[in-house]
C-alpha cells in the first residue's frame, strides 16, 4: 500500500450533491480544495447508482411560485439539461464529474474511503482515506473540513456531538414528534427500472424473493410501471440504517423482486412486454446521524417558515416523514409517509451547519443540526445542494481568515451572506447590499431600449434577483426585434471594470430534472427554459469610444460571470439581448460590474 500526504485549505468528505456544491464553491472562492468520494461516481442519491431526482423547495411549494433553487445547483441542472436530453442518470454522473474536474483549484478523489481522523484539542488535524483502485493510503491535512457524507461519518469519527432517531415531543415543543424519544429513523429504498421489449416476455421470480398478494400490498400504489417505488423501504426500527445496511439491501431485493413479480403476473397490469432492466445495488438512505451545532432547527421553525438573521440557505419541501419500518410497518400511514404541510419557505441558520465542539468542521447535506421532524424537510437533494454551496463558501472564507466557523459567524456573517447573494444564492428576506457593485454604488444613469410596465430597467439593481410573492424584479423588454433589446448603465465616474455579472430569467417555476417519473419528465421543457437568454452582447465604452466587447451565442446558464480585459477605465456598459430560447422578450434580473 502506497502512502501519500496531501495538504489543502479545505477538504470536503462526501461526493453527493451537497459535497459537489460545497467543493465547487470553496474552490471558486480561492481555497485549495479536495473532494473525497468513496463511490466511483458523484451525486449520491442523485447518481446512477440510486436514481433519485433533484427536488427542493419548488416541488411541494404550492403556496408560491418561483421557488426553484439558484446558485450552483441551478448551474448543475442547466448543464445536465444541455448535455442530457435523453434523461440518463449515467450521463448526469459524467456532467458532475466534468464540472468538478474542470474546476481550477479542486482535486477529486473517487473510490476513496475516509476511515479515520486525528483530532487535537477539539480540532481536526488530518484524516486518513484509502483509494482502493490505486492502492494508496492518503493523509489529508486542511485548515477546514466539511462533512457531506450524509451519515456524518467524519463528524462521528472525529468526536463531534451527534444524535440519531426521534426527539421527544417536549424537547423542542414539536407537536408531531413522538411522546417519548427513540432511535427510530426513516428507512432505505432500492429502486428498479423496466424496459418495454416490444414482445411478450416472462418473469420467473427467484425462489428467494417474496410473493405478494393485493391484500398484502394494501394501499401501496403501483402508479407507474416503468420504475420501482420509494415505498419499497426498510430499516429504521428493528434494522438500523447504518449497522444493518447490508442486511437491509439483501432484504430489499426480496421485496423489490416480489413487487415486480406481482406487477408481471397478477393479471391486473398491462405488463406483458416489460422486463426488469436495472435494480440499484446501493439502497438510497434518507436518515441516519445528525450533528449538533449551536442551534437545532426544529418542526416549529420549518412549519412557521421562520426567517433567521443568520440565514445561509432555505428550504420548502413539505415535512415528509416516512413510516418507521417502511413496507413492513402495520397500522401506520397507508401511503408509507405522512405529509405535514408548512406555511412558507424557511431559512437555514448558519449555526446549524458547523459542529459545536469540533472547531474546524462544517456539516452539510441531511446531517446538519436539525431535529428528526425538521430533517424530514431539509433532507431533499436541492436543499442539500444550497446548504452545500453555503458551507463551501464559508469554509473558503474561514480558511482565508484563519478563523473557526463560529468565529466567522460572529465577525463576518454579513460578508458571507452577501457573497452567497452575489453568487446567485437566494436568502429569503435578505437583500443584496454589495458595496463593490458599480451598478449599485457608482451609477449615474440607467436606460433601456424598451420595457414593459412594472418591469423597468431599475429592477436590475433593486437587490432581488428573482420574482418574490408575485412581484416582478426583472427588466422585461418589449418584443425582441432583429437588432435585439438593450439595457445600459452609465457610471458617475470612470472605473476600471474587471468583471461583469448577469442574472437572467430561467423560469424558476420550471422543474429541470433527470427523473424516473414519466409525468415529471413530460411537464419539463424539452430544451432550456424559453425565458432564458441564448444570445447576447456586452459593450463597454469610455465616453463614446468602444473599449471592450463580448458576444455569447450559446448561453445555457442563468448566472454568468465575464472577465473583462480592458486596458482603459470605462464610463458605460450596454447589455444587448439578441435571442432567447423561445420567449419574445428580454428578461434580466440583475447586472453587476466590479473593479
Amino acid at each position: 500500500m502506497r502512502k501519500c500526504k496531501k495538504i489543502y485549505d479545505v477538504v470536503v468528505v462526501g461526493g453527493g450533491i451537497s459535497g459537489v456544491c460545497a467543493a465547487l464553491a470553496a474552490a471558486r472562492h480561492g481555497a485549495k480544495t479536495a473532494l473525497i468520494q468513496n463511490r466511483p461516481v458523484l451525486g449520491g442519491n442523485a447518481s446512477s447508482e440510486i436514481k433519485v431526482n433533484i427536488n427542493g423547495a419548488g416541488r411541494h411549494g404550492n403556496w408560491k411560485k418561483d421557488l426553484q433553487e439558484t446558485g450552483i445547483i441551478r448551474e448543475i441542472l442547466h448543464e445536465v439539461k444541455k448535455e442530457n436530453p435523453q434523461n440518463s442518470f449515467h450521463v448526469q454522473d459524467m456532467v458532475l464529474w466534468s464540472m468538478v474536474n474542470r474546476q481550477a483549484g479542486l482535486d477529486l478523489y473517487l473510490n476513496t474511503h475516509f476511515w479515520a481522523s486525528e483530532v487535537r484539542e477539539g480540532r481536526i488535524d488530518s484524516i486518513q482515506a484509502m483509494q482502493y483502485t490505486t492502492e494508496t493510503m492518503y493523509t489529508f491535512q486542511a485548515k477546514i473540513f466539511a462533512d457531506t457524507t450524509g451519515d456524518a461519518a467524519l463528524a462521528y469519527e472525529s468526536g463531534a456531538d451527534w444524535t440519531i432517531g426521534r426527539e421527544a415531543r417536549r424537547q423542542y415543543g414539536e407537536p408531531h414528534a413522538p411522546e417519548t424519544a427513540d432511535l427510530c429513523t426513516m428507512g432505505s429504498t432500492v429502486m428498479f427500472t423496466t424496459v418495454d421489449m416490444g414482445r411478450k416476455v416472462e418473469f420467473h421470480k427467484p425462489e428467494w424473493a417474496y410473493t405478494f398478494t393485493k391484500e398484502q400490498l394494501g394501499a401501496r400504489k403501483i402508479a407507474m410501471l416503468n420504475h420501482g417505488y420509494w415505498w419499497v423501504e426498510l430499516g429504521g426500527a428493528e434494522l438500523a440504517v447504518i449497522e444493518d445496511s447490508e442486511s437491509i439491501r439483501d432484504e430489499l431485493y426480496k421485496w423489490a423482486l416480489g413487487v415486480f413479480d406481482y406487477i408481471k403476473n397478477c393479471g391486473e397490469y398491462d405488463a406483458d412486454h416489460l422486463a426488469l432492466d436495472w435494480i440499484c445495488s446501493v439502497p438510497g438512505r434518507r436518515e441516519s446521524r445528525r450533528i449538533v451545532g449551536d442551534y437545532v432547527l426544529n418542526e416549529n421553525d420549518v412549519y412557521e417558515g421562520r426567517r433567521f438573521q443568520d440565514a445561509i440557505a432555505y428550504g420548502g419541501w413539505t415535512m415528509d416523514n416516512h413510516t418507521v419500518g417502511g413496507i413492513t410497518a402495520k397500522g401506520e400511514s397507508e401511503e408509507g409517509t405522512k405529509w405535514l404541510p408548512i406555511k412558507d419557505i424557511y431559512t437555514i441558520p448558519y449555526r446549524c451547519v458547523y459542529s459545536r465542539n469540533i472547531d474546524n468542521l462544517y456539516v452539510g447535506g441531511r446531517a446538519l443540526s436539525v431535529s428528526h421532524m425538521a430533517m424530514s424537510s431539509t433532507r431533499v437533494i436541492a436543499t442539500c445542494g444550497v446548504i452545500g454551496e453555503a458551507i463551501g463558501t464559508a469554509a473558503a472564507m474561514a480558511a482565508e481568515k484563519h478563523m473557526t466557523p463560529r468565529e466567522l459567524g460572529k465577525l463576518h456573517l454579513k460578508d458571507l451572506q452577501q457573497a452567497l447573494i452575489r453568487d446567485d444564492c437566494f436568502l429569503p428576506g435578505i437583500q443584496k447590499e454589495d458595496e463593490e457593485d458599480l451598478c449599485r454604488n457608482a451609477l449615474g444613469h440607467i436606460a433601456a431600449s424598451s420595457f414593459t410596465p412594472g418591469a423597468e430597467p431599475e429592477k436590475t439593481i433593486n437587490g432581488y434577483a428573482r420574482n418574490i410573492d408575485g412581484v416582478c424584479n426583472a427588466w422585461i423588454s418589449q418584443e425582441l426585434g432583429e437588432a435585439g433589446n438593450w439595457i445600459e448603465f452609465t457610471l458617475n465616474k470612470e472605473a476600471a471594470v474587471k468583471e461583469i455579472h448577469i442574472k437572467f430569467d430561467s423560469n424558476l417555476t420550471d422543474t429541470l430534472n433527470t427523473t424516473l417519473v414519466n409525468r415529471t419528465r413530460e411537464r419539463q421543457p424539452r430544451d432550456m427554459p424559453a425565458e432564458l437568454v441564448k444570445k447576447y452582447r456586452i459593450d463597454l465604452y469610455r465616453g463614446e469610444t468602444p473599449a471592450f466587447h463580448i458576444e455569447e451565442n450559446d448561453n445555457i446558464h442563468r448566472f454568468r460571470k465575464h472577465k473583462v480585459d480592458c486596458k482603459s477605465p470605462v464610463t458605460r456598459m450596454r447589455l444587448t439581448v439578441l435571442e432567447t430560447y423561445g420567449d419574445r422578450h428580454a428578461r434580466v434580473f440583475e447586472v453587476g460590474m466590479y473593479s
